[in-house]
């Protein structure tokens, strides 16, 4: 006799890779499934084989997906029971959490107190510091207040302004002088509402040379425990592009050590569901606190291939009432996972967003590759979400053979009609500073001449690209069935 679901329906209120990649989990676990979707999707993979379907409207697509009475009031017309955030959108809004909950459906996340006291960064900073867990330098004061000048003065230059609320890079810049401070302030905060609908910002010593570490934490209030660290060094614009588990820059000893030191921030906030520790690690062997991030991250793949653990699955058990059944002792790291992020946009061409019309796709397949996407032939890629469009992730039994595996499925991969990162993630996992593992958060920056490509052989790549693509059998058949112009366009309008 089969077991009853978990929960009756799950809403997955998102779009996407994730979004399928949660519908996966959901029906892994053979719980019914409802896909939003705005009329832009309407032909995503996620709507196609979700078990049911509604279109949300708004302003715009984004709007759309963070109206929350919408999407509550679609939960009560299906009878809707759970709702999954996935990441971005509502996934930290702790009043989203609450409305679900005051109308008694499931948040698949933390509790909203939760949210509130680790989703934002002075505030977590400040719950970190006072368990005693280290955290860099900073000033939280406002600018106005008396004792900023001098709080400012005993710190080292240079530094970064931070949104309280910030997140994937945004509301953040670097300044070199107290010249600069003053309108970067108010630069920031004015970035800050803009994003966010929070003005706060705060300023934290710059380390240069620093690594970005995350740390995967799963807990159910009770029992917590950690799956390795992530290595997140490699980014543009404070944005995370490639990312691998786990750190070439640890030993064991120092792995353990800032493992137990995020399961031990999560036990201090009771934490319940799947999360995120993120510190900088220094070149003199310090880590610092940065953020926790209450949600599936983006790069989650790489702990779950190298963990064999289904961290969606995990979060959905937690949030139904279940206990975690897997202890700090069952886990086990085997191997090594590269995930590179697929993005539309110019790398060579300081990573302005491109648009156009996914005209043929063909994705890159082999042993331990995961390829997580919701692209499908014909979709329109504009400038109303996030340039991501998939993610690659390669897993192998050594760091060597998975940068190996990941150049290769790389170059495997085509898309046509939009312009993504693809030779620029070959040359970054090419790049001997990389294979090495002598990396951190400067490393595009620092390199920036060595990951140029020539033009010629990227014009070159493109017309072998299209020639495969025009005599390609699928594309012939589909573009005999496509209609004339005229007959598609239908009447005019002015």
């Amino acid at each position: 006799m089969t077991a009853e679901p978990l929960f009756k329906k799950v809403l997955i209120a998102n779009r996407g890779e994730i979004a399928l990649r949660i519908l996966r989990a959901l029906q892994a676990m053979e719980i019914p499934s409802v896909a939003i979707y705005h009329s832009s999707d309407r032909h995503s993979p996620v709507v196609r084989l979700a078990d049911e379907a509604v279109e949300i409207t708004g302003d715009s697509p984004s709007s759309a997906h963070l109206d929350v009475e919408q999407i509550i009031s679609i939960c009560h017309e299906l009878e809707v029971d759970a709702v999954h955030p996935c990441y971005g959108f509502l996934s930290e809004n702790a009043k989203f959490a609450r409305a679900l909950n005051d109308a008694s459906i499931a948040f698949i996340g933390p509790s909203a107190e939760v949210i509130e006291l680790m989703g934002d960064k002075i505030t977590s900073r400040e719950f970190v510091e006072q368990h005693g867990f280290p955290v860099p330098p900073s000033v939280s004061l406002d600018a106005d207040d008396a004792g900023f000048d001098d709080a400012i003065a005993a710190m080292q230059f240079p530094l970064v302004v931070k949104a309280s609320a910030g997140g994937g890079g945004k509301g953040m810049s670097i300044v070199h002088s107290v010249e600069e401070l003053q309108s970067t302030l108010r630069i920031a905060a004015s970035e800050a509402e803009k994003y966010f609908g929070d003005k706060r910002v705060y300023v934290e010593r710059y380390f240069s040379s620093a690594r970005h570490i995350e740390v995967q934490i799963l807990g159910d209030g009770e029992n917590i425990i950690h799956l390795g660290e992530r290595e997140c060094s490699i980014q543009r614009r404070f944005q995370k592009i490639i990312e691998e588990a786990p750190s070439p820059a640890f030993t064991q000893e120092k792995r353990d050590q800032i493992c137990e030191t995020a399961a031990g921030i999560a036990r201090a906030a009771h934490y319940s569901s799947a999360g995120t520790v993120e510190f900088l690690y220094t070149p003199e062997g310090e880590f610092f606190f940065l953020e926790m991030n209450t949600r599936i991250q983006v790069e989650h793949p790489v702990t779950e291939m190298v963990y064999n653990v289904d961290l969606v699955q995990e979060q959905i058990k937690i949030a139904a009432g279940k206990s975690l059944d897997i202890k700090q002792a069952d886990v086990s790291m085997s191997g090594h996972a590269i995930e590179c992020r697929l993005c539309a946009e110019d790398a060579f061409n300081g990573f302005l967003p491109e648009t156009g019309k996914v005209l043929y796709l063909k994705e890159p397949t082999g042993e331990r590759v995961r390829f997580d996407s919701g692209l499908y032939q014909g979709q329109d890629v504009t400038t109303a979400f996030d340039p991501m469009l998939a993610k690659l992730i390669v897993h192998a039994d050594t760091r060597d053979q998975a940068i190996h595996g990941s150049i290769k499925a790389l170059k495997q991969l085509v898309l046509l009609g939009v312009k993504i990162n693809t030779q620029y993630l070959i040359n970054v996992l090419s790049h001997p500073a990389f294979k090495t593992g002598n990396i951190d958060t400067g490393f595009v920056s620092t390199f920036i001449d060595d990951l140029k490509v020539d033009s010629t052989s990227q014009e070159q790549l493109q017309s072998v690209l299209a020639t495969a693509y025009l005599t390609d059998r699928n594309t012939k058949l589909l573009l005999d069935a496509t209609p004339e112009p005229y007959a598609a366009i239908g009447n005019w309008r002015n």
